[in-house]
């Protein structure tokens, strides 16, 4: 037993309960609010909820220097999309066709998202 005090405070044991839930979803068409890729626009590839990032097709593209392999023969140059926030991802609405909060509403006993814009289920 050693006799030192935990220096964290009462409760907090240093990590994260539970993962939070976010307002993308994979397959979400949404709009880089901020960064150098500002205003475009791409489908969510996919989402890592744990670290609260995702991956846009075509947006945040950067250049990565690859080895020949197989599934590379040539080797090179490739473009790859990087994972960016999804605090600067807003989802566009379906219906409008602008991009809209996100809300959670319970129908029919099942937790459905909704556009907040238009209230229509996203």
């Amino acid at each position: 037993m050693s006799t030192k005090k935990s220096t964290l405070p009462p409760g907090f044991q240093g990590r994260p309960r539970h993962v939070p839930k976010l307002h993308i979803k994979r397959g979400d068409l949404v709009k880089v609010l901020s960064g150098d890729d500002k205003g475009k626009t791409g489908r969510v590839v996919r989402v890592f909820p744990k670290k609260g990032l995702a991956i846009v097709e075509g947006v945040a593209l950067v250049t990565k220097r690859v080895r020949k392999s197989q599934k590379y023969p040539q080797g090179g140059i490739v473009e790859v999309e990087r994972p960016i926030p999804v605090s600067k991802l807003q989802v566009i609405d379906p219906s409008t066709g602008k991009p809209t909060r996100v809300g959670r509403r319970l129908e029919n006993g099942q937790w459905v998202r909704y556009a907040k814009k238009s209230g229509k289920v996203l």
